[in-house]
């Protein structure tokens, strides 16, 4: 059985829970709290170096990271990545854009401004980035989606999967998505797809506590704390 090392609260690991459960495959899911640390102890680390979640390990034992190589992967021979060269490259295009663009302004704001404690006076100075980045990135996804359903052959895709995870949170970091209404109807759109589950939607099997340790969590200050999840 595939076993996900996921933290429910992470962007990056919602989309591939969600895809999971599009897929109907079934997984064991190990909760991991970054927040006290689970994915810094040695036995994480083994796992990845990185010490991100999510992290998919395979029935062969083989483990992958990244989220969007992860779903690269699941998707791969399915109807949520294309078989046509172009429309495979241009899914990737919008999944690159996503890790590039989207993430390090829309992510980043709802992890410090919402789950930090403290995130907003520790990056007082960075809120304004976050805020033209995420803005750009979500005005490039409303020109784009403008007179198309999907981001790519008009069909759902990982790439929409990749986008929809921290769209669908933007408001938790200060976001206000009522200017841009291609954007919300795509929101819609991926939501009402079947097989959609939302972020708080766990498989049968959760498993909590696997990598706790005595050791304390991370202060929140400086390069140390981060949002360990890709």
């Amino acid at each position: 059985m595939l076993t996900l090392y996921s933290t429910r609260s992470s962007g990056n690991s919602y989309k591939v829970r969600l895809l999971l459960a599009k897929l109907g495959l079934r997984f064991r899911l190990v909760e991991v709290d970054i927040f006290a640390g689970e994915n810094r102890t040695p036995e994480f680390l083994l796992r990845n170096p990185e010490g991100r979640v999510p992290l998919l390990e395979l029935t062969t034992g083989q483990v992958l990271a990244e989220s969007n190589a992860i779903l690269f992967y699941l998707a791969d021979g399915t109807p949520f990545l294309p078989a046509d060269p172009v429309q495979r490259a241009e899914t990737l295009r919008w999944m690159f854009f996503e890790q590039n663009n989207h993430e390090p302004g829309i992510a980043q704001a709802r992890f410090w401004l919402r789950q930090v404690r403290g995130g907003r006076d520790l990056r007082t100075h960075d809120v304004d980035r976050w805020m033209e980045e995420g803005y750009g990135a979500l005005r490039v996804m409303e020109r784009h989606l403008a007179n198309r359903a999907f981001f790519v052959a008009d069909v759902l895709t990982i790439a929409d999967i990749a986008l929809y995870a921290h769209t669908d949170i933007a408001h938790e970091g200060d976001f206000d998505l009522a200017g841009l209404p291609a954007v919300r109807q795509w929101l819609q759109r991926v939501a009402s797809h079947p097989g959609h589950v939302d972020m708080g939607w766990e498989p049968v099997e959760v498993q909590t506590g696997v990598f706790a340790s005595d050791t304390s969590a991370f202060v929140a200050s400086g390069s140390r704390w981060r949002d360990a999840s890709h």
